[in-house]
């Protein structure tokens, strides 16, 4: 499964990178195929362990915001492994082609 997902810190002003930055860490602590650009951060994994990483990232960010947004997008595709590189990969090739 590939989750893409945006948390939003409210309630702390219009500097939000270092909030957005404690989500960050945790994904990337965790081990768990990643990427982050400008607008979302996406992991890749198993349903369980994906959910726990999105819980914990969203968790470390309302420790220290008084209000917490997310959104989140699920691509759930049993079988396929490295989806977070692979897809890109195909929208490149077919961009060559042109």
């Amino acid at each position: 499964m590939i989750v893409a997902f945006s948390v939003t810190p409210l309630g702390v002003g219009e500097e939000v990178g270092e909030y957005v930055a404690d989500a960050v860490r945790v994904v990337r602590e965790s081990g768990l195929p990643n990427r982050t650009d400008a607008m979302f951060t996406t992991v890749e994994g198993e349903w369980d362990e994906v959910m726990d990483v999105v819980r914990r990232a969203v968790a470390a960010v309302e420790e220290r915001a008084p209000r917490v947004s997310f959104i989140l997008k699920a691509d759930i595709r049993p079988g396929v492994t490295d989806g977070i590189t692979s897809k890109v990969e195909t929208v490149e090739r077919h961009l060559a082609r042109d």
